[in-house]
Formats: structure tokens, sequence, C-alpha cells
């Protein structure tokens, strides 16, 4: 028999502890991408692609309406200043199997959206939110964690940072 995949059938997204419920309309999470160099040495036949860290983490999320709460992280002090957490609700429909994704990051929200505002019209507020800490879980599970500022990466429960760390003393 086919296995049906995992998906997304509701969420939630927090900002620091506040519910957005009802009021979230779209969230984009972070694509998770590696920074490459190519590099091609002597005795070798191709270029290969050598491992410099990650890009950017940056976090991207509407509202079906405006939210003052947001506006109110605007500008924030602190680069990680703004903690949102999305919860997922991930369901098979060949076994009915409902799992919990959440996403948990830090950062600040560098841009916000209103569009086009017209009376008697539906309204939307747009936040892009520059990160400086992610971490996943699925259903409880550790599966990725990311904190830039302590130069912390654990996927599946492996530090792969932790060597560096220790060769320069962090």
């Amino acid at each position: 028999m086919a296995t049906l995949p995992r998906k997304l059938k509701n969420m939630n997204l927090f900002q620091d502890g506040a519910s957005f419920l009802g009021q979230v309309a779209t969230v984009t999470l972070p694509t998770l991408t590696r920074k490459t160099e190519e590099y091609r040495g002597g005795g070798m036949n191709a270029p290969v692609d050598v491992d410099m860290g990650m890009e950017k983490l940056a976090l991207e999320w509407g509202g079906g309406g405006w939210l003052r709460e947001v506006l109110l992280k605007f500008g924030d002090a602190s680069i990680g200043g703004a903690m949102l957490r999305f919860a997922g609700a991930t369901q098979r429909d060949d076994t009915g199997l409902v799992e919990a994704v959440e996403v948990v990051v830090r950062g600040r929200h560098n841009e916000i959206g209103r569009g086009e505002s017209k009376p008697g019209e539906d309204t939307e507020m747009t936040v892009k939110t520059s990160l400086t800490f992610y971490a996943e879980y699925w259903n409880g599970i550790e599966v990725i964690y990311i904190d830039v500022l302590n130069m912390i990466e654990r996927v599946g429960g492996v530090d792969r940072l932790a060597a560096q760390r220790a060769a320069i003393g962090a």
C-alpha cells in the first residue's frame, strides 16, 4: 500500500507567547540553505561544493488584518527581540495520524507592509523577520536547532559546530 505524505491541516502563530489564532493567514517558514563555494584543486577532475556555513535565516508571514502587537516590536533594539512560535498540525490521509510540528524562532521584524488600504475592502499585514535562532520539533522531539549567535547547529541531536567551537576556544 502506498504511503501518503503529511499535509499541513491547520496552524497558529504566537509572538512572545501571545496567540494570533484566527488572525494569522500565512506563514513561510525559513528556507534552510547551505552556503557553498565551488572548489577544484589539482588532481580533481571536477569541482565540488565546499560548505561555508549557512545562508541568512528569515521568516515571512501575514495577518488577515492589522496586528498592533507586531508594530510594537518593529525596530526592537535587540537582534533577537521578537520570539515567534509556529504550531502546525500535519495529517496523513492514509492513516489519519496527526502530528505536531513546532518551529520556534527569534529575530527582528525588519519589514512590515500593509498593502493598499481601501474602505470596505479586505486588509492584511505582511511581516519579514530576520532570524538569529531557529528550532524545529516534531511531536516534541528536536529535529533541528540553530543558534547563530552562540555558534550551535544541531541536526538530529548532533552538534555540527562543536569541534569548531572547541578549536577557537568558544
